[in-house]
């Protein structure tokens, strides 16, 4: 337990500490476009994340947390209502000054990219509004978090600029940015005022299994399924229409070794790389098999009971984008592997081999998605291995072969 005394005090408002506390510098502005705020739960936990600026900023935000929200009532019926629209770029997407009339709900996702595609991949509700893009008059000023390209600007900056050009009155939103510039300069001057060493806190090795939020795998094991799905993906500069759509999808049950494979045949035209990266003749991906058929049978490979896991969501996410959905949550192997080896996981192949895994020379499916369930496969095996013999023995989780000293 902490002394209340050595805690820094904080802002219940902005949840901030008090001495970075931005809330004096907003003064909440009404606005005819109402914004929803959608929020990535990691997002949330962010400390200099800029959604609660803009959320506290405007008196008619609403800020919901969450990745699926299907079955949010109250995000449901504003998806459902007329003149709603979405803040993404993409296909489609038209600036805010080309719309005859502002939308009466603006949605706005806030998390990072990666995030954010994959919480449009997850709501159809959400694909199927208009989108509002633009490209920003200025760079953004976000100087103490990375961006991964220079068009990018901050959530608070994406807002204001969106809504100055539909209120047309930029001076109106202009606290906004103060308390976000604010907030961005007390940071770098903290950083600047710093004199001693970063702290860096030596925590003890803990076992994966033991670690908050790690799923168990071995009480999961007869009912483990390993996925992998392959997409037909077009550049996003080549002008087709459309998202990325499931051609291949390979799973095997681990407990048993049950194999399930086919190839989907394309519904729009094929990606001219298609075959090339994942590894397969296009004749097998042009003479695929049609998309009901397959999920009737992907269906019942699964079952009621069958929990997938994967080497990031990709898989499931290309079958959720076809209407299905899973009984149980799926597991992310890349979570479990970060915790396993101490930093990023890189490739299923690459992490299996680094705990000693054995990969095998015969992939249960043709191509790339052959070797990702093989590599899972392994993966899983070696850590349920390490688990076992580490409780046998009451010693602690062995390192990684990179964490060794000679």
């Amino acid at each position: 337990m902490f002394d209340p005394i050595d805690r820094r005090a904080t802002c219940e408002r902005c949840r901030r500490p008090a001495s970075a506390c931005w809330c004096a510098d907003l003064r909440p502005v009404d606005t005819a476009t109402r914004i929803v705020f959608l929020q990535h739960p990691r997002e949330a936990r962010v400390a200099i994340g800029t959604a609660r600026i803009a959320h506290l900023g405007l008196s008619r935000s609403e800020l919901y947390q969450g990745v699926d929200f299907t079955r949010h009532p109250r995000v449901s019926g504003i998806l459902s209502q007329p003149g709603t629209a979405v803040l993404f770029p993409g296909e489609g997407a038209v600036a805010p000054d080309a719309l005859d009339h502002p939308p009466e709900t603006l949605l706005v996702i806030d998390g990072t990219w990666p995030q954010a595609r994959r919480m449009m991949a997850l709501n159809p509700a959400l694909r199927a509004l208009p989108r509002i893009g633009f490209v920003p008059r200025k760079p953004g000023n976000y100087r103490i978090r990375r961006e991964p390209a220079a068009h990018c600007v901050a959530t608070v900056e994406a807002v204001v600029e969106v809504l100055a050009t539909f209120e047309r009155d930029a001076s109106r939103f202009a606290h906004l940015l103060l308390a976000f510039d604010r907030m961005v300069d007390r940071q770098l001057a903290g950083l600047a005022a710093r004199t001693e060493p970063r702290r860096c806190h030596q925590k003890p090795r803990t076992p994966w299994w033991i670690v908050r939020g790690m799923p168990n795998l071995e009480a999961s094991w007869p009912h483990l399924v390993a996925i992998a799905g392959e997409a037909n993906a077009h550049r996003q500069d080549s002008g087709m229409p459309g998202e990325p759509e499931i051609i291949q999808l390979a799973a095997k049950r681990l407990a048993t070794g049950e194999i399930f494979h086919a190839f989907l045949a394309p519904r729009r035209p094929m990606a001219s790389s298609a075959a090339h990266h994942l590894e397969v003749p296009i004749a097998s991906l042009l003479g695929g098999r049609d998309l009901a058929g397959v999920l009737k049978d992907w269906r019942q490979f699964l079952g009621p009971e069958g929990r997938l896991v994967g080497w990031g969501p990709f898989g499931w996410d290309l079958l959720m984008r076809e209407g299905w959905r899973p009984e149980s949550e799926p597991i992310d192997l890349r979570l479990v592997a970060a915790q396993r080896l101490k930093r990023r996981p890189g490739r299923p192949d690459a992490a299996a081999l680094a705990i000693g895994g054995i990969l095998g020379t015969e992939p249960p499916a043709p191509g790339r998605a052959g070797r990702t369930l093989q590599a899972i496969a392994a993966f899983v095996e070696r850590l349920l291995e390490e688990k076992r013999a580490a409780l046998a023995t009451s010693l602690p989780a062995p390192a990684s072969p990179s964490d060794s000293r000679s």
